[in-house]
């Protein structure tokens, strides 16, 4: 029998979808707080976060995850049941599996180990987990953070769990991520009958060009570490569902992935001079998602390469692309973020699962850099 398995099995039988938590962290909070952690729940609205550190000294390594997962979708289409974990041909089976069980479980295991082979590690040992990152995102990461801020309470390291890897375990570290800045735009014109156009004021016909252009403006190159950033509509509405009738508002919604190369500001005011160029009347409310960060070099990058290398014998890609992640709020801190976790190809999709010999492996390359930073025992 596997330990790292058996806690995810348990983990995954716990119906956390966001924002609930199911039970999940109270089973980690028990079980670190046997090695000598001392466990801090923090619950801002409906979301259940858990700040647990081993240690008062610095620096301080930091396991960074989230209990919650997205909803199953249509039960029927599963093949086995999504919240019993099932061993199918060397895959487990079940939602939040890859995102990101399996990460909790290599983490709780590893630490367990590290402890028991290392009781006077340097520095601390912390663990901030939430309910709430699958969701709208404002009472988890965020809100542990701003009071671990409040009371000058520093993460050195933060270890984030999403699944990173694209192929195998590790063949992918994440060391930073793309901003993201979204818009919610009202284009207004006059409701008309499509007979008299003349008396009626079409927003469709007048904001296509300012969004044709906003999809074909080159914002930046990108640089050594970030793709060029990029516009996508993402939702676009406008009419009465009549076919004779001119829509009086168009409504459209947008997102800007960008690198750090432009600040969101810098973006917000090339939009809307853009929108303001083509001279139409709108309103327009924007939200900052997250800030990139980046993660390019230090102790961090190299005790993540060194886990990876050592467990599997390969050297990882460093990326930033995909979506956000709880990093973005860690890392204004001055933490140094790096995300390393499962294979991410079906996290999200029906019939999730993970290998189950990648989350051993996960579990040994955790290990590994808590040894290579914690302890003297790892030459550089």
């Amino acid at each position: 029998m596997s330990q790292v398995i058996d806690v995810l099995k348990d983990l995954i039988q716990r119906q956390s979808v966001t924002p609930e938590d199911a039970g999940c962290q109270e089973m980690m909070g028990d079980a670190l707080n046997a090695l000598g952690f001392n466990i801090e729940s923090m619950v801002f609205e409906d979301t259940t976060n858990m700040w647990a550190r081993r240690g008062t000294q610095d620096p301080v390594f930091c396991f960074a995850g989230h209990t919650d997962v997205v909803p199953t979708g249509p039960i029927t289409s599963w093949k086995t049941p999504p919240f019993v974990p099932t061993e199918l041909d060397g895959y487990l089976h079940g939602r939040g599996t890859a995102d990101m069980k399996g990460s909790l479980a290599a983490m709780m295991v590893a630490t367990e180990r590290f402890v028991k082979k290392h009781p006077d590690h340097k520095g601390s040992i912390a663990f901030l987990i939430t309910s709430d990152e699958e969701g709208p995102f404002i009472n988890g990461t965020t809100r542990v953070i701003d009071t671990l801020e409040a009371r000058n309470e520093k993460i050195t390291w933060a270890l984030v769990g999403e699944p990173s890897s694209t192929d195998k375990v590790g063949d992918v570290i994440k060391n930073g991520r793309r901003g993201s800045l979204s818009a919610d735009l009202t284009v207004k014109g006059i409701q008309g009958h499509v007979a008299y156009p003349h008396l009626a004021k079409n927003p469709v016909h007048l904001a296509s060009p300012a969004l044709t252009e906003l999809s074909q403006i080159e914002w930046d190159q990108g640089n050594e570490f970030f793709p060029p950033t990029s516009f996508q509509v993402s939702n676009i509405h406008a009419g009465t569902g009549a076919t004779n009738v001119v829509p009086g508002e168009l409504t459209v919604q947008f997102n800007f992935r960008y690198s750090t190369e432009l600040t969101a500001d810098e973006l917000v005011k090339k939009a809307e001079a853009i929108l303001d160029k083509h001279q139409l009347e709108y309103d327009i409310d924007w939200t900052y998602n997250g800030l990139p960060f980046l993660t390019d070099s230090g102790d961090f990058v190299k005790a993540a390469n060194y886990a990876v290398e050592k467990v599997a014998g390969y050297k990882p890609q460093l990326l930033t692309t995909g979506g956000t992640s709880d990093g973005r709020f860690i890392a204004p801190t001055g933490a140094q973020v790096v995300e390393l976790g499962p294979v991410n190809a079906t996290i999200h999709q029906i019939d999730e699962c993970v290998k189950m010999a990648d989350i051993e492996q996960l579990t040994d390359m955790y290990e590994a850099m808590l040894t290579y930073l914690l302890t003297d025992s790892v030459k550089a």
